[in-house]
């Protein structure tokens, strides 16, 4: 019986410049692993790609200056609400500063005690002593203060309300800031709004159209084209964008699924095994200590072969050991189960004893999740990861 399950291995890969050919570069450093681990390429095997190279390799960059041109354009320069940025200076710092540097004032909405990713402004104890409800109270900045003081966040060391206060102010624009957790409160100051939240923006897009307002932006609908000469991304605009320097951001990579496929055709006809390839950016994971919910990119996957569609069908061993094989042991134990295994078929076992307690995620989310937390954000240098074994069960010899 073989005793190795599901291997995973971060590739080291040269530093990635503007010009360069991911997918070429990146089937050449597997090929290199491949030597120099002594691995076998087997069918399904699974290489992925952090989405932070794909989108360096493809000069996918905008500036403060064509953020602030694009939200003059969309926006007609005046006072704009923004809705439920998270708090991250990586993340949306930047974005912030085109905002306020294309409008005259910003009327700012931070959702409350947490961001939409789970970075908090305040501790729910707090908030039940002072008798606040962030479901219907909407604060102001002295509120809050006058009931929380300044709190400092424990990982950044940053003071979010005063650093986004002072950013937009940096620019010249007029700043206001509430907390709250209904975006139409914003239609009280301005009919003009761009709302940041990643996961739930389309809902809070339809409550705003609903409640009469104007002019309806997500930061999928910025940068969504190029603006004098920028990068852009035709689906997602500013969402997934990082800070590249002091006055651009890197954004979400383009034509994904084109480079999955380029990778995972160079490896195929390279080893004569059907390999599997993926773009992969946030993990979908919550740390349970800082609270904070990984996925700020929106999506895990932005481009990914189409093996890679699907979720797991799987059996719950243990509950096949504790209940319908539970009178037997040993080698007996082992065949029984291998012989229900193998006598899976296609069906969907959702819903079934069997399968209870296997998590029907998508593929994409569940590998890219094992991705990120393999290759890491800092230092590593593996933005290539290669899996092996992770669609064989109990059976495979």
């Amino acid at each position: 019986m073989r005793t190795i399950g599901t291997v995973v291995r971060g590739v080291r890969a040269p530093i990635i410049r503007q010009g360069d050919d991911i997918a070429e570069i990146a089937a050449q450093s597997v090929m290199e692993a491949w030597k120099e681990a002594n691995i076998t390429p087997c069918d399904r095997d699974i290489v992925a790609v952090t989405e932070s190279v794909v989108a360096r390799a493809q000069g996918n960059y905008a500036s403060v200056d064509q953020i602030a041109s694009d939200v003059r354009a969309k926006t007609g320069g005046g006072t704009v609400g923004v809705a439920f940025p998270i708090l991250s200076r990586n993340r949306f710092s930047l974005l912030l500063r085109g905002m306020a540097r294309g409008c005259s004032r910003i009327v700012m909405l931070l959702s409350y005690p947490s961001d939409e990713v789970g970075n908090h402004l305040v501790d729910w104890d707090r908030l039940d002593a002072a008798g606040v409800n962030p479901y219907s109270d909407v604060l102001t900045v002295e509120q809050f203060r006058e009931k929380f003081g300044h709190i400092i966040h424990p990982f950044t060391g940053v003071d979010y309300i005063d650093f986004y206060t002072d950013l937009i102010r940096g620019e010249g624009c007029e700043a206001e800031l509430l907390l709250g957790n209904r975006v139409t409160t914003l239609l009280e100051y301005t009919d003009t709004v761009i709302t940041c939240d990643i996961h739930t923006r389309e809902r809070s897009k339809r409550l705003l159209r609903e409640a009469g307002a104007k002019v309806v932006l997500g930061l999928d609908d910025l940068l969504n084209f190029s603006v004098d000469g920028s990068g852009f991304n035709e689906v997602y605009g500013l969402l997934g964008s990082n800070k590249a320097t002091e006055e651009t951001v890197k954004l979400f990579p383009r034509n994904c699924n084109q480079v999955a496929e380029e990778l995972a055709k160079t490896l195929s006809e390279a080893s004569g095994k059907r390999i599997e390839a993926m773009i992969y950016g946030d993990g979908a994971f919550k740390d349970p200590i800082g609270k904070i919910w990984e996925l700020a990119d929106p999506v895990v996957s932005p481009g990914y072969t189409v093996g890679l569609i699907g979720t797991p069908n799987e059996l719950k061993l243990k509950y096949l050991a504790d209940n319908e094989f539970g009178d037997l042991t040993g080698d007996a134990l082992r065949e029984a189960i291998e012989a229900k295994i193998r006598a899976k078929t296609g069906e969907s076992l959702v819903g079934k004893m069997a399968s209870e307690g296997t998590t029907p995620r998508r593929l994409t989310d569940l590998i890219g999740s094992l991705c990120d937390l393999t290759s890491g954000s800092g230092d590593k240098g593996t933005p290539i990861i290669y899996i092996q074994g992770y669609f064989d069960n109990y059976t495979n010899e």
